[in-house]
């Protein structure tokens, strides 16, 4: 084919989230000499997530349809750029951007491509104005080219609303191996950052603050293992996880260990962070493909997760699995990789990030999405 092959990508923001992370690292690691990738963000602002990307040399274009009084001249913004580039494939992420995208696409000829990054649909998790969303886009999901998924869990759950498309594709999240890497020196510093020695054993969670996440959980099981090994520490990292969330430092109170549980807030340097652990831990109740499972096992670090989404078939049989909302079992899953010798927690540590670099590297992630851009604009 002659000429590159343009993907426009809209998205609902750019704060930093699963979905947006995976955006990132798709652009980054796609072969720029046969793809030119442009990011339409709908949210507004400046962001860590916006200057990384621009940084690996893709364009982001903020058309800033956020808050909803915006959303009109940002549609304009839109359908102005998109009638401009004439991208090849209108790639859109998250729900209220295919909402937006199944519009546009129509209105300037794009063919047009969903991406959807979540599981389990709890009407306790999300407002109602969502499922009036989901409602309509089930009804239009034969539209697209195709529906793009990062997990068997997010297909299955979102089939059961009735999504019908022409065609699902499942392609899992991929992790870059180099960035996320076994670091003695980050092991240290962490600690060093905390005011905890240096052999201290350290628990982590990387989480924005939400009810799928399950922090209640994972306090609850900090509670239950600092009573049977008092020499644990616990890192909580993400947005919304700070000292200004009073729920979160009340549960922390109530439990008992506020002198053990460290609260990082959102953090850019997360490959450092989580290579500090010497368990990592995801405790969501819902999930697709959790993205900080994969980080860690990149890692080396063995993890604790919950059987949410496809975090079992992620993890294999290099970590520990437990039910969702069971503090004791998670507590039981920290207390048996901290008493394992420790040549047999880095030979399960190096396994899991063996499976990562055969299942999940970002390279053979961003083939599958190019070998997918190439058949879609090849079938025009």
């Amino acid at each position: 084919m002659a000429g590159k092959i343009r993907i426009a990508h809209l998205i609902t923001g750019l704060a930093t989230g699963g979905a947006e992370m995976s955006l990132a690292k798709l652009v980054s690691g796609m072969d720029k000499s046969r793809f030119d990738n442009v990011v339409l963000n709908m949210g507004g602002g400046d962001s860590y997530l916006a200057r990384t990307i621009e940084a690996g040399g893709v364009e982001v274009v903020t058309v800033a349809m956020r808050p909803k009084r915006r959303a009109p001249f940002g549609l304009a913004r839109l359908l102005a750029h998109l009638a401009l580039k004439k991208p090849d494939i209108l790639q859109t992420w998250l729900h209220h951007a295919d909402l937006v995208g199944l519009y546009a696409s129509r209105i300037i000829g794009v063919p047009l491509i969903w991406n959807l990054r979540c599981a389990e649909l709890d009407p306790a998790d999300h407002p109602g104005s969502l499922f009036t969303i989901l409602r309509h886009l089930a009804r239009n999901s034969s539209i697209p080219k195709a529906v793009i998924v990062n997990s068997t869990a997010g297909k299955m759950a979102h089939e059961a609303i009735g999504y019908h498309p022409a065609e699902w594709i499942v392609v899992p999240n991929g992790f870059d191996t180099d960035m996320f890497k076994p670091d003695q020196v980050a092991y240290e510093a962490l600690r060093d950052e905390i005011g905890v020695k240096r052999d201290c054993p350290v628990i982590g969670l990387v989480a924005r603050y939400h009810l799928m996440k399950d922090h209640s959980t994972f306090i609850k099981a900090a509670g239950l293992l600092c009573a049977r090994r008092p020499d644990v520490h616990f890192v909580m990292v993400g947005t919304g996880v700070d000292e200004n969330n009073t729920e979160l430092t009340q549960a922390i109170a109530d439990a008992g260990i506020k002198n053990k549980v460290h609260l990082l807030g959102e953090k850019e340097n997360i490959p450092a962070i989580t290579a500090g652990f010497d368990v990592a831990t995801c405790s969501s109740y819902s999930e697709g493909f959790a993205n900080v499972v994969g980080e860690a096992m990149s890692c080396a670090v063995p993890c604790v997760v919950t059987d949410a989404g496809d975090c079992a078939d992620v993890v294999g049989d290099t970590g520990i699995v437990v039910n969702t909302r069971d503090p004791e079992a998670m507590a039981r899953g920290w207390e048996t990789i901290l008493s394992m010798d420790p040549d047999r927690r880095k030979t399960m540590g190096r396994s899991a990030r063996d499976r990562v670099a055969a299942l999940y590297s970002l390279d053979k992630v961003a083939r599958k999405y190019e070998t997918i851009y190439e058949r879609m604009v090849d079938s025009r």
